[in-house]
């Protein structure tokens, strides 16, 4: 326990001096961020400063190397390729199809590496090749949803330490404990990274995540979930109730714009917490909202789902559903 404390001390500590020094130099990295179309900022910021989550995370990635070599090695190796396309990205913006591509290619590694087909396909019934690509497409999709719910101050930093620490609480209290231990504290080690980086990103903020830290959270996210299911740890039940707040504001939101025939690769700020903040002009109200259903709605319906599964799983997303609409997820700007 003492060296798992130590290695969350490191991390945080860590992804706080990194982006401190990203801040810092922001201006020479060129990642100054200028608002645009989709901003929900008035004056330009520095971005970037998921870097500082990058490596305080993976130092708690290293940690974990014992709980299954294979598959974290690969998780760690694929998520920096895959940081260093966000950083670039932050830099000077690619092609969506090549972060696309990208993310596809390195995702499909992990999910290959992770040896959870085999145990998996029986249990949901279904073809293995079917479970591929739909694993690869669900990851694809939970990757780009993360990126795009990050906009605002603290929002996504938020849900990422929520999401780690309530998958740890869950996995702990379903038993996973000893020889599991270094994996459990990958979990609290990247929370504790993301904190470090929070504590300058809580409205208000003095530098953005970027698409270097939103894309990588999502990454490693997704590869988190993926094997403490394929290891009995938690259910995927429990993983979409943990987190629900992001999908159900982003599905709702892309839902209405087809529904509308509009271009929904565009950028926007249509999302249900994009529009409260523009009503209630407060960033911190918002986040502190999410965190709010988060703790006192998701993460009991989250122990529940252990046991009960899709039930727990309805009764989560129905009132989010019935709220993001109400927010105004997908609905044009006034004016517009």
């Amino acid at each position: 326990m003492a060296s798992g404390l130590v290695v969350c001390l490191i991390a945080g500590l860590l992804s706080f001096a990194a982006t401190w020094l990203v801040r810092r130099h922001a201006s020479r990295l060129g990642l100054v961020q200028a608002p645009n179309v989709r901003s929900s900022h008035s004056v330009p910021t520095p971005g970037g400063g998921g870097l500082g989550i990058v490596l305080g995370g993976a130092v708690a990635t290293l940690y974990a190397l014992p709980a299954a070599p294979v598959p974290v090695v690969t998780a760690l190796v694929a998520s920096l390729a895959l940081a260093a396309v966000g950083f670039w990205d932050d830099r000077a913006p690619l092609h969506p199809g090549l972060r696309l591509l990208a993310q596809a290619a390195l995702w499909l590694l992990v999910v290959l590496a992770s040896g959870a087909l085999a145990p998996l396909a029986p249990a949901a019934g279904i073809p293995v090749l079917l479970l591929l690509a739909g694993l690869v497409l669900a990851g694809v999709y939970w990757i780009n949803l993360f990126n795009f719910m990050d906009g605002i101050d603290g929002l996504a930093g938020s849900q990422a330490v929520f999401m780690l620490l309530g998958a740890a609480a869950l996995a702990l209290a379903g038993g996973a404990t000893g020889g599991e231990a270094a994996g459990l504290w990958w979990l609290a080690g990247i929370a504790a990274a993301t904190l470090g980086f929070l504590l300058l990103n809580w409205p208000p903020a003095t530098i953005f995540m970027g698409d270097v830290g939103s894309t990588w959270l999502g990454f490693v996210l997704a590869a988190l979930a993926l094997l403490t299911v394929s290891w009995g740890w938690l259910s995927a039940w429990q993983w979409l109730i943990l987190g629900a707040a992001f999908l159900t504001d982003a599905s709702v939101t892309l839902g209405r714009r087809l529904l509308r025939r509009e271009r929904v690769f565009e950028a926007h700020r249509r999302h249900a917490y994009q529009a409260l903040a523009r009503r209630w002009r407060s960033h911190r109200r918002v986040t502190l909202l999410f965190i709010a259903i988060d703790v006192a709605w998701l993460l009991p319906l989250a122990a529940w789902a252990g046991g009960a599964g899709w039930p727990a799983a309805a009764l989560a997303y129905a009132p989010l559903v019935a709220l993001a609409l109400l927010a105004g997820a997908g609905a044009p700007e006034p004016g517009s």
